[in-house]
């Protein structure tokens, strides 16, 4: 299960801003502002699918409107089948910032995922399972504030995973967190979805993340966005582009569709 499909996806705001940005700002008040526009975009069941594109193009906008958060203009998305009409508990979302109840411990905050799972026993197996899996074993009773930032993010994976989405969906999941906890929860979650291949969309915005985890790597151009590469990778993990020339050749190709002619 996790099978997406995108056709005719239109999404618009209108200009409520009070005063121009500038001269050369497009948008007068009141003008309609083009955000997305996807005739046709699909996802195999089990795919972890990277976006990338340009700061404020839409990625997360079109995000939403794949959970059931964001209505839309025209067009449709459907899951198995099924039109998306709404939020599901089979499609985890993942937000940018810390999503953990503040007054729940760890322990609690995983809980809420499960909370449908009888009997008791069952419950706490999947809990404890799950909260092991992202090696916080000994911080169940650990309120957010407690935890570091990656701890954070690892609780919150462990949250959606115990779940058991047909679809999770990551809005940079890797947002304020230093260099070292960075590589470890992308391991992580790659680690996971070898395990469990759920359907998983990821918006970063390090080229080497997207070509690291990726099954597929879809890049939106500036607003409106449109699909400008669409490439599943058949490569075997670990990766390194650095090793591997058709890796970096991607990489490179990456880097000059989103502006930058020479990457390091």
């Amino acid at each position: 299960m996790g099978h997406i499909l995108i056709q005719n996806l239109c999404k618009s705001y209108k200009n409520r801003r009070i005063a121009r940005r500038g001269v050369h700002d497009p948008y007068r008040i009141g003008d309609w502002m083009h955000i997305l526009d996807i005739p046709r975009l699909e996802f195999r069941e089990g795919e972890m699918v990277c976006l990338l594109g340009p700061s404020g193009c839409g990625k997360s906008t079109l995000l939403r409107i794949i959970a059931g958060f964001d209505p839309h203009i025209d067009g449709e998305v459907i899951i198995d089948g099924q039109l998306v009409t709404s939020p599901s508990a089979d499609h985890i979302f993942v937000f940018q910032q810390s999503g953990l109840l503040p007054w729940m411990t760890v322990w609690q905050n995983v809980e809420l995922g499960v909370r449908h799972l009888n009997p008791a026993k069952e419950r706490q197996e999947r809990i404890r399972e799950y909260i092991e899996m992202v090696d916080l074993t000994s911080f169940e009773q650990h309120y957010p504030y407690q935890l570091s930032g990656g701890m954070q993010r690892r609780a919150e994976l462990a949250r959606a995973l115990a779940a058991s989405p047909d679809v999770l969906i990551m809005d940079e999941p890797f947002n304020g967190l230093d260099f070292l906890t960075h590589m470890k929860i992308r391991e992580e979650i790659v680690n996971m979805h070898e395990l469990f291949r759920k359907t998983t969309l990821l918006v970063t915005h390090d080229v080497d993340d997207a070509l690291l985890m990726g099954d597929r790597i879809v890049v939106l151009s500036g607003r409106p966005a449109r699909v400008i590469f669409n490439r599943r990778l058949e490569f075997s993990r670990p990766r390194d582009p650095k090793k591997s020339a058709a890796l970096g050749d991607i990489r490179d190709e990456l880097f000059l569709m989103l502006g930058v002619s020479y990457a390091v």
